[in-house]
């Protein structure tokens, strides 16, 4: 069991002692920032509380008829002051920060979401839930989810390393390293990034770097947001050890990228794609 499992958990009986002393009375109205915001929301009862996000909000399916007010680029502001949240939700490193700052000089009342590992999906949870006045569902969610993780941790962490190369972008062709958000997937899955140790957590890199690499899996997410919904196109470099025995795997970029308790549906399936190879492999010796 993980230090930070126990942290965690011992961080939702605390606040669950107090919570009445935080409670919210009222259900205030969201603006909600992002598509991993709403998700956050309605799995912790909040959802009905959305009053407008941005584009690509599209899980659960109710968050579809919910009116958008810009993306990731820019924001409606005078819409925005026109339906009046009571709180806006945003994402720290996701949205525009001058917009953000425009709105708080307005009066607007912020908060953020910040991730920085699986672990904090469920902190923020309970920050969520006491902030929106539903703290009980969320201490639930908070806690199923921990527990969830923490068995698929355990599940896989004696299990030896498999080398993989993850295609975070095909044009150009884009990887993560260290401080990336699907580097702590590979960091539970025991999937070895030989590019771990790159000079920033998004690295581009050319084709005559991977094919230095014994990669014996590729993994190609990719969204239904995606125009084209094409990776980068590795049948032709056979020399790859993962193109040469057809390892090549496509999870869901929206569950796998998204930082929402359902990240562990694609965690879980990305772990047993992973431990297929490793059994591949190990079956070819």
């Amino acid at each position: 069991m993980s230090k930070r499992y126990v942290c965690l958990l011992f961080f939702i009986c605390l606040i669950s002692v107090n919570a009445d002393t935080y409670a919210v009375n009222e259900k205030p109205t969201i603006l909600a920032l992002s598509p991993h915001v709403v998700e956050m929301l309605y799995a912790i009862g909040a959802g009905k509380q959305i009053v407008a996000t941005t584009d690509f909000a599209d899980y659960p399916e109710q968050a579809k008829s919910i009116e958008r007010v810009g993306n990731y680029a820019s924001l409606k502001i005078e819409r925005v002051v026109e339906i009046k949240p009571d709180i806006i939700i945003a994402w720290k490193t996701g949205n525009p920060d001058d917009d953000l700052q425009r709105l708080r000089a307005l009066g607007f009342k912020l908060a953020y979401s910040d991730p920085k590992s699986l672990h904090d999906i469920a902190k923020e949870m309970l920050d969520f839930g006491l902030l929106t006045g539903n703290y009980q569902q969320a201490q639930k969610a908070a806690t199923d989810y921990l527990e969830k993780l923490e068995n698929i941790i355990t599940r896989y962490k004696d299990k030896p390393m498999v080398p993989v190369f993850y295609e975070l972008w095909s044009h150009p062709l884009s990887t993560i390293a260290k401080g990336a958000w699907p580097q702590f997937h590979l960091d539970v899955c025991k999937a070895q990034n030989p590019f771990y140790q790159a000079s920033n957590s998004y690295p581009q890199v050319g084709i005559e770097q991977v094919l230095t690499k014994d990669v014996a899996l590729i993994i190609q997410p990719l969204s239904v947001n995606q125009v084209d919904k094409k990776g980068f196109n590795w049948h032709k470099w056979t020399t790859i050890k993962a193109v040469k025995h057809k390892r090549i795997i496509q999870p869901d970029a929206d569950m796998l990228h998204r930082m929402t308790p359902r990240v562990l549906i694609a965690l879980e399936q990305l772990c047993e794609q992973i431990d297929n190879t490793r059994a591949y492999y190990h079956n070819l010796k």
